[in-house]
């Protein structure tokens, strides 16, 4: 005990003794800062209440445009922190008393480890801390340098090029990861950026946001950020209701056996046909399989759209922005991702170990004349390049049927407006949003199963051209920006 609190009175005295000079290093290295100022906030959505511990002068949360708190030992950088920030609240303390501190607060959004986990006297037990400050959708971010950088920056703080330090120790990835498992936390998603800490003449720009991007490359990055949530929080939901959404285009003959075969897997489900003017009577058969009472032999509540748009994302909106229940689900008329599949994607997203489900039809094999083979290339190919892109692997990215709760989508819509631009199929959004909103994402594999009646909505060709035009759209977007 003695040992920590001796520790604690070190940092606090080295960080007062040169808090006068805090400003001056970090426009030293304004450029360094300035990018990881750029990730944070790709990270963290404007007016987020936010917790940063070791905030020093509080030029990080305070140029985040966002609501909360910052906690630090020194008096004065705090000091210079309230003056600079006051639309900010700080405190002078130990983030190990934050339950005295912060006993009228309410839960963060998100909590900032930004340079300071190496201070920690144990890192586990201050993180299994911060459980009691965390709600279902808290995300933990950790960033800090990576220690292949070790020997440079102790050659740019000999060099008077950095701020100098009580040289903390620099953990690597697994060991952060280690310490966010065993304190009750998963890790979301990580992140390696700033490959070059200097703008030098806009070398340094292109080289982070492009060459640091690459595969290998990427992995002798400056900065690495870690992206978690509190498992401790995580409980069996109460969710109990689901709205099934199914897109219809020219699928007259699949309607009655889709409603017949989606199993009731909770106790509260509607199911929601949208209808994309079809030419094969495709809405007359909606509206009698609707009022055929013996077809629906589990009493769901069937509801029916004519989509106002076209495409199968407008129709998936409409049917989401007209559902009642607290999970959203999608499930293509066609019937190749087999109805009695649902069951699985609910207790995944019931159960908490995800909040964002998408299926992959390209784990199991094949049935014979499921997927044309140009259309299989193409899946492949686009799996492996938006994997690299999102920094998470996606195995399928096209497949129809995805789950996401109903408040995670009214949230994707105001915090990603500018990724509905983006995806002309839908399914993107979903992904897109998921990863802007840190959810935890599971894939589920399924036996996708071929047609037996109608034709497939996807133009090889046309759809192609789609895509590739918005993985280059992607890549400027999340790995550029």
């Amino acid at each position: 005990m003695s040992k920590q609190k001796i520790n604690t009175k070190e940092i606090k005295n080295f960080f007062d003794l040169i808090s006068y000079k805090r400003d001056r290093w970090i426009k030293k290295s304004r450029y360094f800062h300035f990018e990881d100022l750029l990730m944070l906030k790709e990270i963290i959505p404007e007016n987020s209440y936010v917790l940063e511990v070791g905030c020093g002068n509080g030029q990080l949360i305070g140029r985040l445009n966002v609501k909360g708190v910052g906690i630090d030992l020194s008096e004065k950088l705090i000091k210079k922190a309230k003056d600079s920030f006051p639309h900010l609240k700080f405190y002078v303390g130990d983030i190990n008393d934050s339950d005295k501190l912060f006993k009228n607060e309410k839960k963060f959004d998100y909590i900032i480890i930004a340079d300071t986990i190496g201070y920690f006297q144990d890192v586990q037990e201050t993180l299994e801390l911060l459980h009691s400050h965390c709600n279902e959708e808290t995300r933990i971010i950790i960033s800090y340098f990576s220690p292949l950088w070790q020997p440079i920056l102790s050659l740019a703080t000999f060099l008077k090029l950095k701020m100098p330090d009580l040289k903390p120790p620099l953990f690597g990835l697994n060991d952060l990861k280690n310490f966010l498992e065993i304190s009750n936390f998963q890790t979301i998603k990580v992140e390696k950026k700033i490959i070059w800490p200097y703008y030098f003449l806009g070398l340094g720009r292109f080289l982070n946001r492009f060459v640091a991007n690459f595969p290998l490359i990427n992995d002798l990055c400056l900065r690495q950020y870690l992206i978690s949530r509190s498992l401790r929080v995580v409980k069996k939901s109460s969710f109990n209701s689901a709205s099934v959404i199914v897109p219809c285009k020219n699928e007259f003959g699949n309607i009655k056996n889709c409603l017949e075969r989606i199993p009731k897997f909770c106790e509260n489900i509607e199911v929601i046909f949208v209808e994309g003017n079809s030419t094969d009577n495709s809405w007359e058969e909606i509206k009698k399989v609707i009022k055929d009472k013996n077809l629906n032999k589990n009493k769901f509540k069937v509801k029916c759209y004519k989509q106002d748009g076209t495409g199968k994302k407008n129709a998936v909106f409409k049917g989401f922005d007209n559902a009642e229940n607290e999970i959203l689900m999608i499930l293509d008329c066609d019937l190749t991702v087999p109805p009695e599949e649902l069951k699985k994607f609910w207790i995944k997203i019931q159960s908490g170990e995800a909040e964002f489900v998408n299926g992959t039809r390209l784990i199991y094999p094949l049935n014979d004349n499921a997927m044309r083979f140009l259309n299989y290339l193409a899946n492949k190919s686009f799996s492996y390049l938006f994997s690299w892109i999102l920094g998470q692997r996606y195995t399928d990215t096209l497949c129809g049927t995805k789950i996401i709760s109903r408040k995670n989508y009214h949230r994707a819509k105001n915090f990603t407006k500018d990724l509905d631009k983006l995806d002309p199929f839908g399914d993107f959004f979903l992904i897109f949003s998921s990863l802007r909103l840190n959810l935890k994402m599971l894939e589920i594999p399924i036996r996708y199963e071929a047609r037996s009646y109608g034709e497939t909505q996807i133009s090889r060709f046309r759809d192609g051209y789609k895509l590739i035009k918005m993985f280059f759209i992607t890549f400027l977007k999340f790995k550029a920006f």
